[in-house]
């Protein structure tokens, strides 16, 4: 379990959601674009919690670990979507040729 810093709040999140938010922060920061993720958590007050995270190249996130002993809840719907994120960028798919055809009129041009 890992204890998460954002936006003045702290939570606890498994391992997993943290490394993958962190990384995915990062990434997202780099390429200058931006993304929402829901976790699952537990909240300060001990109860679990969701919590939406807006993520762009101005987020601050600090996750470190801790040694309590709560179970925080799984996020491996989030996981799975961050980490598919991340192999789209790191390696996006190659430009496919369309049998489409679109011939530009004049009156689409305003």
């Amino acid at each position: 379990m890992k204890h998460l810093s954002f936006a003045d709040k702290t939570i606890f999140v498994d391992d997993d959601a943290a490394d993958c938010l962190v990384e995915y922060t990062a990434l997202l920061g780099a390429e200058h674009t931006a993304d929402s993720v829901r976790l699952r958590a537990i909240g300060q007050d001990g109860n679990e919690v969701d919590v939406d995270f807006v993520l762009n190249s101005a987020t601050n996130l600090v996750a470190e670990s801790t040694n309590s002993s709560l179970q925080p809840p799984t996020n491996k719907e989030a996981v799975d979507y961050m980490r598919s994120r991340i192999a789209a960028i790191r390696n996006p798919p190659p430009i496919q040729a369309s049998d489409e055809l679109y011939v530009v009129q004049d009156e689409d041009i305003a």
